[in-house]
């Protein structure tokens, strides 16, 4: 207790007031155990005329003094000072003391003679009382600084229980455009976007309604008609009680922070019915690859301001948006336009057409307009959608595009191809993947001389799926490459059983895989007696990134008499100058030429190109979906040395005992 007297005591000024000499002495010392600043008096009235010069925190006075006793002199005292600490000392304990002591506040006795721990209970209690009220100024002053700090800081306004404003702040004036007077008195709609979801006020008032504490990002309406966002956090005051008395509101202004593509998702997330245009500046990535930084960066910036004058024109909407890699966006009311659909299309289309007639100048940089348009008003996933729309457009070389329900589209698309990935790992797993042979047969000859290995997936019930089903979707995962180490196992498997040669297909995305090369090779190494009897049919691919890996792959397999085909030669990705890196030893001529070959003369002409040209390199050549004799004795004429197809028989699967020669 001593300890604590002193730790609550020691920054507080003492007023003594003691008229017997020796008391005050002894008195004196004892309190200098616990007071670093004393000022000691001998009667009531000096006392007096020392407390209205100086300001103390507490008064320590003996009652019977003369000139002014020691009640008189709390009493006098009280009266200029409300809240200073008054502890009187007396050697009596008369009831008549006590009760005008209570009147006029005093707040504590002592006893003659002094008892220590009665004493250090007095002193604890009133040092303890001055540190409450020095804590609560503290803490009055930081609540002040903080709202100081809030107001200058962040958008400020409160409001009752109904929702109607009752203070507002100067930040709340000046970024909303309306005085305070205009403000008072009325509801938060007042600066509330027309295009904002009600969805985002029902959610806030049902969590403030639940005393909780509401946040998110608004955006509002300024009284010039501009938009502005804000990061808000509503909150309930509460009583004591804990019930609601008010509502306060803190907003920080994020519009300039905000990227526009952030701005954009927020109009339309708040939008109840939005009509989402979309547009992209045609080859604007080839246009990137001749031009600098600042040069791309100053034709965004002009098409902007074009498209923005432009569409204006048409169209009432907020805001313009500039994104990114030459794209705009821009917001309309569905409800203005989805009931003449028609109309709003050829409105777009027009207008798409008239801007081709104008170009945009910058600096050495002169960009002719062409706009890809995607355009939605299915609010679920929009943007995506559009953008999705875009990469349509893009692919198909067409450019006005609506784009309604595309994501969602796609996400169905990508679950099934999940679904397919899950089939094909499954089947993987439990050996269901298989390796069937169609015969090719020599032309002059009818007899089969080499098999084709193609693969064949069986699901869960039993049912044989092609490649078509299943290997387009395998290439986006792991499961490919397992799929051709698969196939290349059964595929050399069987040149053990056999004399005739065995094809096998392989694509860019196994060449480039340098563990699939690996394994190619450690195969050939283990069947190199046999390695003469492969044929790799090449696989034409614009997904391949480094020729001179192929190039180099076929350098290498070769070392082991391996033969390299071209597959589907005349159609797809194929050229003549691919042939000069590839070296092959066979072309396998793509079957819709040969399809075609009995009603297409364009089909005949370049057949008879391909056999001309292939027969002058020494190569030999594969005639593809031979499906009747006829096709077979046209293509025989033509000179193609084997032909393939279900003429001669169909992919199946084989016993590997009976492959022979002249099967």
């Amino acid at each position: 207790m001593y300890d604590s007297a002193i730790e609550y005591a020691e920054d507080l000024k003492l007023l003594f007031v003691e008229d017997n000499i020796d008391a005050r002495k002894m008195t004196t010392m004892l309190l200098e155990d616990f007071f670093k600043d004393i000022t000691v008096a001998e009667n009531g009235l000096e006392a007096y005329e020392i407390f209205l010069e100086n300001d103390f925190d507490i008064v320590i006075t003996d009652i019977n003094m003369p000139k002014m006793n020691g009640l008189e002199l709390c009493k006098k005292i009280r009266e200029k000072d409300k809240d200073i600490s008054l502890v009187v000392l007396s050697a009596h304990n008369e009831a008549d003391f006590l009760m005008s002591g209570i009147e006029l506040g005093i707040d504590d006795y002592i006893l003659k003679p002094i008892n220590l721990d009665h004493l250090l209970r007095v002193i604890a209690k009133v040092g303890k009382k001055y540190k409450y009220i020095a804590d609560a100024k503290e803490n009055l002053n930081l609540l002040e600084n903080y709202q100081r700090a809030t107001n200058l800081s962040s958008i400020v306004s409160k409001a009752n229980l109904k929702g109607i404003i009752t203070y507002v702040n100067d930040a709340f004036c000046t970024i909303s455009g309306y005085s305070r007077e205009e403000l008072i008195g009325k509801n938060h709609n007042i600066v509330r976007h027309p295009d904002n979801s009600k969805s985002i006020f029902q959610d806030m008032w049902t969590t403030i309604q639940k005393k909780e504490v509401w946040k998110g990002v608004v955006r509002n309406l300024a009284k010039d008609g501009k938009s502005y966002y804000v990061d808000s956090l509503v909150m309930p005051i509460l009583d004591s009680a804990g019930d609601t008395i008010e509502y306060i509101s803190l907003r920080n202004d994020i519009t300039s922070i905000m990227n526009p593509l952030n701005q954009l998702q927020i109009e339309l997330k708040n939008a109840s019915y939005p009509l989402l245009v979309y547009l992209k500046l045609d080859n604007y990535e080839i246009i990137e690859d001749f031009y600098d930084e600042e040069s791309m960066s100053d034709l965004q910036d002009e098409a902007y301001k074009f498209f923005e004058s432009k569409f204006s024109n048409l169209y009432t909407f907020e805001k313009m948006y500039s994104l990114e890699k030459g794209e705009y966006a821009f917001v309309l009311d569905a409800t203005q336009y989805i009931g003449n659909i028609k109309k709003f299309i050829d409105d777009l289309k027009n207008y798409q057409i008239q801007m081709q007639d104008e170009k945009l100048v910058v600096g050495s940089l002169e960009y002719h307009i062409s706009t890809l348009i995607s355009y939605s008003y299915d609010k679920k996933k929009i943007l995506e959608s559009v953008k999705l729309g875009i990469q349509k457009l893009q692919k198909s070389k067409e450019n006005l595009l609506l784009a309604n329900n595309l994501a969602q589209r796609e996400h169905e698309k990508a679950r099934e191809n999940m679904k397919k990935v899950s089939m094909i790992q499954n089947a993987i797993h439990d050996a269901r993947i298989l390796s069937y042979f169609q015969p090719i047969v020599d032309n002059n000859t009818q007899e089969i001389v080499k098999y084709e290995s193609l693969v064949r997936l069986v699901d869960e019930d039993k049912k044989v799926l092609s490649p078509f089903f299943f290997l387009d979707i395998a290439k986006k995962s792991s499961a490919y490459l397992k799929i051709t180490q698969i196939v290349l196992e059964h595929s050399f498997a069987i040149l053990n059983n056999s004399t005739v040669d065995i094809s096998i297909n392989l694509s860019a995305l196994d060449i480039e895989s340098k563990n699939m090369r690996k394994k190619i090779l450690e195969f050939l190494q283990s069947y190199k007696d046999e390695a003469h009897r492969v044929v790799f049919e090449l696989l034409e691919d614009e997904g391949i990134k480094d020729f001179k890996v192929v190039k180099n792959f076929i350098a290498q397999v070769k070392k082991y008499g391996v033969k390299i085909a071209i597959d589907d030669f005349g159609a797809g990705y194929s050229n003549y100058e691919r042939l000069l890196d590839y070296q092959p030893d066979i072309l396998k001529i793509d079957g819709c030429l040969i399809r075609d070959i009995e009603t297409s003369s364009y089909s005949l002409s370049a057949v008879k190109s391909i056999v001309t040209f292939a027969k002058e390199q020494n190569l030999q050549t594969v005639a593809e979906f031979i499906e009747n004799e006829k096709i077979y004795e046209i293509v025989k004429d033509l000179g193609i040395d084997f032909s393939q197809g279900y003429y001669f028989g169909k992919p199946e699967p084989l016993n590997f005992s009976k492959i022979v020669d002249n099967e």
